[in-house]
This record gives C-alpha cells, sequence and structure tokens, in this order.
C-alpha cells in the first residue's frame, strides 16, 4: 500500500506490474447495449454512455489510439499504454468486428494491455477466446471491466439493470478461468442502498479476489429515468458526508491487494442533474483523506472476516479460557 494514501492506488499497482507509468487510452467502439433492446436500459444510464473522453466511433480504432496516445505522451511523457474499450457493452458486439477491433488495438505499439469493458451478461467463452488468443499471439494483457454497481440485487433490479448478482459471480468464474484480471466498477450511494451494502459490496469483491475497482459516487443524467425520478422528488440522495462515511468503511473491508482506481465520478457537468454535491472530485478526494485520517480508517483494516474467520474466533477464544 502506499505510505502515502490509506489505500492502494491504481497508479502505483501499474508501475509495479509495468515497470513505469501507464496511461489508459480511451477507444469508443460502435456498441450497443442489451439491456437498452429490451427497455429503458439502466435507470442512471445517459443516452451516451459513458464515452465522455473518447472520440466518435466512426474514427478507426488505430487513429482513436495515435491521436489520444500523442496528447497523452506530451502532457505525463507516458511511454506505456492501455488501449480502453470504455464505452457501452463492447462484448455485444459481433463476434467478428469485436475480434478485428481489438485485433487492430493490440497491434499498435506501445500497448501492453486491453481493457474491455462489458455487462456481466454478456461474458460468454467465444469472446474470450478471441481475447485469450490476442494475448498468446501478441503477448498483451488482457482486463475486463465489469460492471457491477452493489451487491443488492433488489437495487439491481429496481434501476433495471437487467442481470443480477448471479450473472455476475459467473461473469467473474468464467474470466477467471482464462487468467485474465477483473476491475469491478461499483456506485456506493444508489436510492435505496445503505452502508451495510457499502460493506458486503467490498466483502463480495474481496471474495471473488477482484484486482482492481472502480468506485463512482452516483452520476444523475438529464433525460435519464433516475434523473427524471430525481426531479419529482422521489428519491433523495445521501450527503457527501455519509458518502465519505461509505466510502471510508468500504475501503476498511477492502482487500489490500485490491488497486482502487476510482473514488469518485469524474463526468462533465453540463448534462448532469446532479453530479459530486456540486463539488470537484479531488476536493472530495481530499476530505475523504482528512477523514480516514481523523478516524483511522484505511484499506484492509477490517479485512479479516474470510478463510474460516469464524473458527479462528473459537480458537482465539479457547485459548483466552484456557
Amino acid at each position: 500500500m502506499d505510505q502515502k494514501l490509506p489505500y492502494y492506488p491504481y497508479s502505483k499497482y501499474l508501475k509495479e506490474k509495468y515497470g513505469e507509468k501507464v496511461y489508459k487510452l480511451p477507444v469508443n467502439l460502435p456498441a450497443g447495449c442489451p439491456n437498452r433492446l429490451n427497455g429503458n436500459g439502466c435507470a442512471f444510464c445517459a443516452q451516451a454512455g459513458t464515452g465522455f473522453e473518447a472520440m466518435d466511433c466512426q474514427v478507426p480504432v488505430k487513429e482513436q489510439l495515435l491521436k489520444t496516445r500523442q496528447k497523452i505522451e506530451a502532457k505525463y511523457h507516458a511511454h506505456k499504454f492501455i488501449a480502453y474499450f470504455q464505452n457501452y457493452t463492447n462484448t455485444f458486439l459481433p463476434l467478428h468486428d469485436f475480434r478485428t477491433y481489438t485485433e487492430e488495438a493490440a497491434a499498435v505499439s506501445d500497448i501492453v494491455e486491453l481493457a474491455v469493458s462489458t455487462r456481466p451478461d454478456c461474458v460468454s467463452k467465444e469472446y474470450l477466446d478471441v481475447l485469450d488468443e490476442i494475448r498468446q499471439r501478441s503477448g498483451t494483457f488482457i482486463t475486463l471491466e465489469l460492471g457491477l454497481q452493489t451487491s443488492n440485487y433488489h437495487t439491481l433490479t429496481r434501476l433495471n439493470r437487467g442481470h443480477t448478482l448471479a450473472e455476475f459471480v459467473d461473469a467473474v468464474l468464467a474470466v477467471r478461468s482464462y487468467g485474465f484480471e477483473i476491475c469491478v466498477h461499483v456506485i456506493l450511494n444508489l436510492p435505496g442502498d445503505g452502508l451495510e451494502d457499502t460493506i458486503e459490496t467490498a466483502k463480495l469483491l474481496s471474495a471473488l479476489r477482484i484486482r482492481t475497482v472502480k468506485a463512482h459516487s452516483l452520476y444523475l443524467a438529464k433525460g435519464t429515468v433516475l434523473g427524471e425520478a430525481f426531479e419529482r422528488g422521489e428519491f433523495s440522495i445521501c450527503t457527501r458526508e455519509e458518502y465519505l462515511e461509505r466510502l471510508a468503511a468500504f475501503l476498511d473491508y477492502l482487500d489490500p491487494e485490491i488497486a482502487v482506481e476510482r473514488l469518485f465520478s469524474r463526468v462533465p457537468k453540463e448534462e448532469a442533474l446532479f453530479c459530486n454535491w456540486g463539488t470537484s472530485w479531488w476536493k472530495l478526494r481530499d476530505e475523504l483523506l482528512k477523514y480516514m485520517e481523523e478516524n483511522g480508517n484505511f484499506q484492509g483494516r477490517k479485512f479479516h472476516y474470510l478463510n474460516g474467520a469464524a473458527l479462528k474466533d473459537v480458537r482465539i477464544s479457547d485459548k483466552q479460557e484456557g
């Protein structure tokens, strides 16, 4: 864990893995989402998806990578990069197209990893086989980013996620069988969720040996089902102080070996009905660090619930009585 931070930052993890700074280059593909075919999609999902920083999906993959790389390289002096297929459900593309796009990205110089964002119910052997072939042929590392959002399957149903907890566990087991790494996206202040759900989500990710996690604060976009419900006053969002408390508890219970990529949403405010309590993400991060220092929180502080924890408690009790 970083000596300056009370959690294991993703930047440190990448430096340990690759020996130097590594940056993600977002790639936008003409992918859709099966959940939108079956209804309105996730209640919180904006029409444009999440590819705020990416180029138009009609721009060739290589061109997207090279143009974005040029900017990142000049600004951060980076020399190794991750091709990040960020927006929508990338494994919902036709298999042939998926193969073409991912192979094109892996062939770009200094791309050391492909990070493919998708839904837990869109992970299948055929797509994993394609990624495995690319890894074997090019030596490129593979990461699957899975959107879970919460361990509370009741909340998943209310928000029309289109999958529940079982599909997530199934996807994790499938990806794990290939030896790919897994990043999980979670939102820690969804309507209906409380502190107990935050803790259970941390425990679930730890038990499944997830490699990295992205925690997001709830972002409400205009025109979404959840955004319109918010405007009608049908639910309220927890205070920023409560969110900091949830984040600190999440990290307390999180396996200290899991790298933390994000703790707050980072999205454009123009189309937002609500985002980060009207505060910049870096100010919220500073508030979190202060809160954790004052309250003694750090990642893994309460990570002692796996590997037969009840038996350990009994043995400790027996020794004390003896």
